[in-house]
């Protein structure tokens, strides 16, 4: 009498079965090529950038003020999104241009200004702006970049770049600048107006990487770990505020002289006649604030706390955003930044009342992870989050998402 149970067949496994379940792959020699490989999102692009770079370098990036209150939460309102998805929509081909200001783009992103640039790699802005020209996405360069504003369109001339201005005390110093900008071909000024005073910088000014640096034995040591970095460092030209090598003066006074806390809506009225290409206003953390700057000529407006990097306590942006879409409506471009990581964020942004986001943080981690492919790398992530985002929200355009967004009640 039998049991009734089939009896099962065995074999001896090939080869061919086998290797597929290894997982081997072609190996890649390169050492960047191979970290930047391994890198699936922006926050590993982080981790490998936190073991690339000397940790006052990456705190500089990786930080922000005081207790740093500001950065989570604008991070944990990104955490609180809810997408509805619809399905049963034909999402094999999804589309994830977008227009800003006139002018095409690969998606809703812009690449924010940011200073002391080649600090945390030797290829700068450069390899940045680079990046961003393949990718089909604006680049704006920062006032305290390490790049000048000719040298930067130069190496870049087909790139869509941007220039980010601070308003002077010296309105001739403030002129020069704009001309700088002008003659270099640059279209569009990104006046940044949450700068009355420097913010205070905990890990900055405990790492000695203030204005002037004041670095300490710690920091030092921990320098001297990372080799690459320092060699990087002293083989290539001397870091440098390059759009201001004609300033005369230290760096403290220098920053002194462009951070004005006197500066008023006046002052954006003076900027809007001296400058005929379109304007930006970025630092916008009210409702009021934002009616005011795009009734003075500013034809888009930032809705940003600068990364929580000057008020910790200040406004969520991405709360902010939704009131600020609904009383500007047409009348400017609403950007958005603070805590983008992914491409989900962008399009969360975007379903909320955006037209495009300006990410620093999330880019300069690539830099520091593997340099121009690092921002290659960092751009395909996004994208490719963004794409998956879309085809899981059943939308075959970026403006669809529009209504399709929430947020979590606080």
């Amino acid at each position: 009498m039998t049991s009734g149970r089939r009896r099962v067949e065995r074999r001896v496994p090939t080869w061919g079965a086998v290797a597929p379940l290894l997982g081997f792959r072609r190996p890649v020699w390169n050492a960047t090529d191979r970290r930047l490989a391994k890198a699936l999102s922006v926050k590993d692009l982080a981790r490998i950038a936190r073991r690339n770079t000397p940790r006052s370098v990456f705190d500089y990036v990786h930080g922000a003020a005081e207790d740093e209150h500001g950065i989570a939460r604008a991070r944990r309102a990104f955490a609180e999104v809810e997408f509805e998805p619809r399905v049963l929509h034909d999402v094999a081909t999804v589309d994830t241009s977008a227009t800003i200001l006139g002018r095409p783009a690969s998606m809703p992103l812009i690449m924010a200004p940011t200073g002391f640039t080649r600090m945390m790699h030797h290829e700068g802005e450069i390899a940045v702006a680079g990046a961003a020209a393949r990718a089909g996405v604006p680049y704006t360069l920062s006032t305290l970049g390490t790049t000048s504003p000719g040298e930067l369109v130069t190496a870049v001339p087909a790139g869509d770049n941007w220039f980010q201005l601070y308003l002077w005390k010296d309105r001739d110093g403030t002129r020069k600048m704009i001309d700088d900008a002008r003659r270099a071909g640059y279209s569009t000024l990104v006046l940044t107006v949450d700068t009355p005073v420097a913010g205070n910088r905990l890990r900055d000014a405990r790492n000695g990487l203030t204005i002037p640096p004041t670095l300490n034995a710690k920091t030092i040591w921990d320098m001297a770990w990372h080799p690459a970095w320092w060699f990087n460092v002293l083989t290539t030209a001397p870091i440098e505020f390059a759009s201001l090598r004609s300033f005369d003066g230290t760096v403290a006074e220098l920053v002194a002289k462009m951070f004005d806390p006197s500066l008023r809506i006046e002052d954006l009225a003076w900027l809007r006649e001296q400058w005929e290409g379109e304007l930006v206003v970025k630092g916008i953390q009210s409702v009021a604030d934002a009616k005011r700057v795009v009734d003075a000529g500013a034809d888009a407006l930032v809705v940003s706390n600068h990364g929580g990097r000057q008020l910790d306590r200040a406004p969520t942006p991405l709360r902010l955003l939704p009131e600020v879409a609904a009383a500007v409506g047409d009348d400017a471009e609403i950007f958005l930044d603070t805590g983008i990581l992914s491409g989900a964020d962008v399009l969360a942004a975007v379903g909320l009342g955006a037209d495009a986001c300006m990410v620093g943080r999330a880019y300069l981690y690539g830099l520091m992870a593997g340099g121009e492919r690092g921002v290659d790398r960092m751009l395909q992530i996004m994208r490719a989050e963004a794409v998956r985002t879309m085809q899981l929200t059943g939308v075959s355009t970026v403006h669809e998402l529009r209504g399709r967004v929430r947020l979590a009640a606080r």
